[in-house]
Parts: C-alpha cells; structure tokens; sequence
C-alpha cells in the first residue's frame, strides 16, 4: 500500500464538473493499493499518516500532527502508484490491486479515517477526477508499506 500525502492548505476533487470532496488545511492522500494489501496493512498507513507531525509549532518546528491542528484529510483512490516502467515506455499495472478488493480496501480506509479525523471527504473510486491542491510548504510525504 502506498499513501503520498500532501500537506495543503486546501484541496478539492472534481468528477464531470462537479466538486465531491474538499477540504481546507489538512491531508490531500493519494492512495495506491496493491493486491496484496489487506485491512492490517491499512490499519498501521492510517495509525502511521495520523501520527504524522508535519505541521508546524508555534517556533516554526514540525512538530504537530493532523489531530493537533485540527487538520481535514482529503482520500483519493490512484492505482496508478503501482506501475511498473522497468520495460519499455508503457507502464505495467499488473501489481495494482484488482478493482474489487482495492475498491473495499479503499472504503475500508476512508470508514477508518472517519473515526480518528471529524472532516474526512474522498474522491471516486475508478472515476476520472480532477483534483486541485494548493501544497503548503510544499511537503510531501510517501508511505510504502513495504
């Protein structure tokens, strides 16, 4: 499973024009599921992207987690983490999670979320999205389970 998060201070989801998720400072989370992940492996990204401390602190330290900035988490489903570009120039997605399980996974993640984090908004799973981010700092993080 991978997770690349994005520090922003708003980011929103479009699907045929529309806005189905946004969220003001917080987490923009693309998240690649492989077909091997299983709710354990989601259990520890999400424990691990929540105790996050990449905000900063009152003396300009990142010190602070999502929680303690009372930060909102935007989840977007991206198989496309998963390619594969050893061989030639058309990416392989064969270690992508089948549609499915990786759509389960996925609700399973945002359900979870949902829980720890009071603003939780999420994309499509399999639609074409186009998503806006304004990237604070910029700060990016990648989260592979391996």
């Amino acid at each position: 499973m991978k997770f690349v998060i994005q520090r922003v201070s708003r980011s929103e989801v479009r699907v045929d024009g529309e806005v189905i998720g946004s969220i003001g400072k917080g987490y923009n989370v693309l998240i690649g599921i492989s077909q091997t992940d299983t709710c354990e492996i989601a259990d520890k990204m999400i424990k691990k992207m929540i105790g996050l401390r990449i905000f900063e602190d009152d003396c300009g330290k990142t010190n602070l987690s999502l929680s303690d900035v009372s930060g909102e988490l935007l989840l977007i489903s991206q198989f496309t983490l998963y390619a594969d570009c050893r061989k030639g120039n058309r990416p392989s997605f064969i270690n992508a999670g089948k549609p499915d399980e990786a759509e389960r996974l996925y609700n399973y993640i945002i359900s979870e979320c949902k829980k720890l984090i009071p603003v939780v908004e999420s994309g499509r799973f399999g639609a074409d999205m186009k998503v806006s981010i304004e990237n604070d700092g910029p700060f990016t993080i990648i989260l592979d389970s391996e």
